[in-house]
Order: C-alpha cells, then structure tokens, then sequence
C-alpha cells in the first residue's frame, strides 16, 4: 500500500506557513520535540518516543568465532527494520532505498564513530567473542526515524549488560546473572544524529522535521555530534547546495540539541539503576501514564456519629403530626375497603379530570338517546301512512304496471342510515300514486 500524497493545498499551506515561520504542531523554527524513554523489565530494551515517532530497541549477545581479519575484536551488528504497522507506506520483506540510507547512517554512527569498545568484547583471541546484536523496530512513523533510532541505540547500549565469563585453559564459563552480575558495555562517547530540513533551495531551514514537512522540503542535513563537540558522521541528500556557513551554523545547533538530550538520557539511566536496586516497579507496564478521569473524584471524609441520635430527637419534635388515624373499616366502593391503622385510602375516588370525562360521556349517551328515540316516531308515523293505502294500483295509461310490493310489518329495529333511506325512497312513489288518483 502506498501513502496518501499531500494535495497541492496542504502543500502550499505547509510552504507558506514555513515562510511565515510557523509550524503545525506551535514549535519554533529551532525547537526538539519532546524526548521520552521508558525501559523494559530485561536489560538492553527501551522504547524512545521523538514526538510521536516511537522506536522499540533490543540488544542481544552470543558468543562467536571473530572476523579472520580481526582476531581481538568482537563484532556489532545493527538491524532496522520499518514495519507496516508503523505507517501504511512500508511494505514488510522489502528493503526500500530509505531503509537502506536509514541502515548505513545508523551504522556509520554506531560503529565507524568507535563508541563501543570491541577489545572488550574478546574472550579468546582467534576463537571466541562477543557479537552484539542491536535491532531497532520503527512501533510509528511521525518524521525524523534516524533521530529516533540513534537516540534508541545508544540508549539500549548504554543499559544492557551482558553475561560475566571466565577462561580456564581452554574451558570458557558463562555465568547466570544469579551466579555474577551482568558486566556493562565498554562505551566511550554517545553519539546522536540530528536532521535539518531545508526549504526552497536551503533558505528555510527547520531542526526535528516532522512527517508531513519532511513530504515537501527539498534537502536534509544529518549530524552526528557527542557532548564533546566532535562530529561522528555527517551526510546531505536531497540534492541541494549548501554553503560553509549554513553547515557551521547547523554544527552549532546540534552541539546545543546533543548536550541537552545526552543528560535526558544520563538521567533516565540513572533512576531506571536506582529503582531496580531498591527493588520497585519498573518495565513498559509502570511507564505507560495512568490516564483517568478525575474530574468528579472526592477526597474520603471521616463522619461523626458521636450526635446522631440528638440530631434525631430534634427533627422528630419539630416534624408536623400525623393524620388522623381511621380504626374502623372504610368502604369507599364496592369491592375495595380499608381495614386497620392508617390514613384514608382514595383509590376509589376519581380525580376532577376523570369526574369531568365521565359527565361528558354522560352527556353524549343523552344525546345519542334522544335521536334514538326521534327515529323511532319517525318510523312509526310512516307506517302508519303505508298501511292506509293499496298495496296494488292498476292505472288505464299506456305505462306499465307499476306494482309496490310492502311487508305488512315493518321490524322493530332498524338503524339510523336504513330509515333514511326507505322514508326518501317511499317519498317519490307517494306522489306518483296521488298524482294518478287525481287524472282518475
């Protein structure tokens, strides 16, 4: 998977806020990001925090048989590895071209500045030796891997210890670290990389480039420096031209930046001895800050019980009394009662809103009685006028026979809509039979 490319906004935005002198994160032109070292609970692995780029190291030994070439001199060898987990662009199992550069830098550093002594690795000449073995593990990937993976290095250098041997004739010993203590490495110096980011041909110049102005500068500057003020490694790519000035005031601000993280990192070894030595807590699990919120917590009160019942007595005498008390049974409505102590009992009442709903369905029943009532006079009258005329009427025209077929009773019973109908329906015959009679 490849990683997402800035757009040409977010690059013209990052390009004018450098010529503004500013940067995303509120840090200066010449500002570190914060520096953090935690330690595991073996010796020889940490985990060094550059802002949020995080690198894990590990240091490991054994005994091997020297280079032909260099009979006294244990061996070093270093392994970064960029995993995908770190950031979406890294493809594991393959060396790109960075991690190759990031690689030779972290070795040119380590190894070719001599901070480690490899005399001191030698157990037999010609035979055995110490290999030392440091790997660096990129955990996330926010700009500036080599500065992050120097510091990582000489960091876990510094804190592992490796097994105490002894040489008996041929016979070689190795000893637990129950039977001897652990013997340090031999370290002279330590030397860590800073990088300068360079911007618009090297008129821009940003310390500690961060992932997203690393995206769109033009060159970088890395300097490898100790406390001492003696430059271990220096390497330009990018293809930009520098000038003796710009590298010298470079020099003059990582002799600052390496002053400052060498005593971050002489302080961390420190506290990290001393804990062990009293026998406290410490690994990644004690390191991890304990986040939680703490927003409502309150601090425990002692409380006096000493007053309570006082206090008691006090309220009950200024209480109101209680209620009447009902001693005999209480019917309020058919099938509910209230026998025993206590105050009165209003479930069978209804509420004002109830009483108010019943009157009016009272009302309506009214209502729809009456009209009830009015249907059925109605009816009444127009049977009667049915009856009192000829079921069959016989008419000399040339129409046909008009023949009304009625029941002689009508049922007692009748809905609303049906009456209406029949009493508009006998209307129209009526008429046509008066109006015969009178040609009659």
């Amino acid at each position: 998977m490849k990683a997402t490319p800035l757009s040409n906004c977010e690059r013209r935005f990052l390009l004018r806020a450098i010529e503004e002198r500013k940067r995303l994160d509120g840090r200066q032109c010449y500002d570190y990001r914060n520096v953090r070292i935690s330690f595991g609970t073996d010796c020889g692995c940490c985990v060094v925090e550059l802002g949020k780029t995080r690198v894990l190291a590990q240091v490991s030994c054994e005994l091997v048989p020297p280079k032909p070439n260099r009979p006294t001199e244990g061996i070093l060898f270093f392994n970064l590895e960029l995993s995908p987990m770190a950031a979406p662009g890294f493809e594991p199992g393959r060396q790109s071209e960075l991690l190759v550069k990031l690689n030779r830098l972290i070795e040119r550093c380590l190894r070719n500045s001599k901070c480690i002594d490899t005399e001191s690795l030698c157990v037999v000449a010609g035979e055995k030796v110490w290999q030392i073995r440091l790997d660096l593990h990129l955990l996330n990937h926010d700009g500036n891997i080599i500065d992050a993976a120097s510091i990582a290095g000489i960091v876990a250098l510094c804190h592992f210890r490796r097994p105490d041997v002894s040489v008996q004739g041929e016979e070689v010993t190795v000893y637990t670290p129950e039977e001897r203590d652990p013997v340090p490495l031999s370290i002279h110096h330590m030397p860590i990389c800073v990088s300068f980011a360079f911007f618009q041909q090297g008129t821009y110049l940003l310390v500690d480039p961060s992932e997203r102005e690393e995206s769109v500068m033009d060159g970088v500057l890395v300097i490898a420096m100790n406390k001492h003020r003696e430059i271990c490694t220096i390497q330009s790519s990018g293809g930009i031209m520098l000038v003796k000035d710009q590298v010298l005031r470079c020099s003059k601000i990582t002799a600052v930046k390496v002053a400052e993280i060498t005593e971050l990192i002489q302080k961390a070894l420190e506290n990290d001895q001393k804990v062990r030595k009293e026998g406290g807590k410490f690994g990644f699990a004690e390191s991890i800050p304990n986040q939680k919120i703490t927003a409502f917590k309150m601090e425990s009160a002692a409380v006096d019980t000493n007053s309570v019942e006082e206090q008691a007595e006090e309220i009950i005498t200024k209480a109101d009394p209680p209620a009447e008390v009902f001693a005999r049974p209480i019917l309020h409505t058919p099938g509910t009662a209230q026998i025993g102590e206590g105050i009165e009992n209003s479930w069978g009442d209804l509420e004002e809103s109830e009483r108010e709903e019943a009157a009016e369905e009272e009302g309506d029943s009214e209502a729809t009685a009456f009209e009830c009532r009015e249907m059925k006079t109605e009816d009444t009258s127009t049977m009667a006028e049915t009856k009192k005329d000829e079921p069959i009427v016989l008419s000399d025209s040339e129409e046909e026979e008009v023949v009304i077929l009625e029941p002689e009773e009508l049922p007692k019973k009748r809905t609303q809509t049906n009456s209406k109908q029949e009493t508009t329906s006998k209307k129209p015959f009526n008429k046509r039979r008066k109006k015969k009679r009178a040609a009659r």
